[in-house]
């Protein structure tokens, strides 16, 4: 069983976790978004979709390009030009079969 922390401690530790997530996502733009849905069942695309989601959820609207920018740390369309691959036809298949 974990240790028990005061709330705020826990919410500090996820929102760093979080952070380290986000950083790590941006330094490995090698790794592919269909790859990590094929993978994972979630790319960085969903974590901004959650990331706007939680934010309306407290009243709060971020637009959707709004909240990929702070996943991408840069607007979308540029890190899709500077990153993104075609899918291949075997990450496609393997979409496919992932998400019927």
């Amino acid at each position: 069983m974990p240790t028990a922390l005061a709330p705020a401690t826990t919410e500090a530790l996820e929102a760093a976790a979080f952070r380290r997530l986000v950083a790590h996502l941006r330094e490995r733009s090698d790794v592919q978004n269909i790859d990590m849905m094929n993978l994972a069942g979630f790319c960085r695309n969903c974590l901004s979709r959650w990331y706007r989601e939680e934010a309306a959820a407290k009243g709060i609207t971020i637009a959707d390009p709004d909240a990929r920018e702070i996943v991408y740390g840069m607007p979308y369309k540029d890190w899709q030009a500077k990153n993104q691959a075609p899918a291949t036809p075997e990450q496609q298949a393997a979409f496919a079969k992932s998400h019927p």
